[in-house]
This record gives C-alpha cells, sequence and structure tokens, in this order.
C-alpha cells in the first residue's frame, strides 16, 4: 500500500534537570526545529536521514510551520523543481513534495 506519511511535532520537547545535591523543579519546553525533526525520523523512513537533510538544505530550509509540520521554505520555483530531481534521482519514490497552497 502506498501511503506517503510525513512526520509533524504532536507536541514540544519537556527538558528538565537533575542534580546531584538537590532537587531542580524547572522544566522547559521547546520545539524542535525541521532538521532535529527529521533527524529523528532516522529508521522510521525508508531514506537515509542525513543524506536527505544534506540534499535538501542545498536548495531550501527545513523548518516547523505552526510549531508542527515538516515544510520545506524555498527561495523559488526552480529550487522546488531542483530538489524534487535531486530527490527522485537519489531516492526514486521514496521521497516526495507537495506544494502547500
Amino acid at each position: 500500500m502506498h501511503d506517503p506519511v510525513s512526520p509533524v511535532l504532536v507536541e514540544p520537547a519537556r527538558i528538565g534537570w537533575d542534580a546531584k545535591q538537590r532537587d531542580v523543579d524547572l522544566t522547559i519546553e521547546r520545539s524542535f526545529n525541521g532538521v532535529e525533526l527529521l533527524r529523528r525520523m532516522k529508521g522510521w523512513v525508508t531514506v537515509n536521514v542525513e543524506q536527505a537533510i544534506n540534499i535538501i538544505t542545498k536548495y531550501g530550509r527545513l523548518k516547523l510551520l505552526d510549531d508542527r509540520i515538516l515544510v520545506i521554505e524555498f527561495e523559488n520555483k526552480k529550487d522546488y523543481t531542483a530538489l524534487q530531481d535531486e530527490l527522485a534521482k537519489e531516492f526514486d519514490d521514496q521521497a516526495d513534495l507537495e506544494v502547500m497552497n
């Protein structure tokens, strides 16, 4: 079954601290950036994540839209087309882009 998926951030990462001699009652939440989210897909997707990141960042910027949806921001349509071509060459049909309106 061909059912393309895309990672989304369900909730921000919670980061806290441990100290050896005291309790630290402090946590912060922060979203991943686009590259961090894609890196966490290693082993869950069918392409080499680091290779995909290297290819993608030649043409655009990985970002989280609304702190949730992984997107690639392009300067122009030519970069989008070039990235699509290189992804197809490198990963065949295992990586695909879709234009958001």
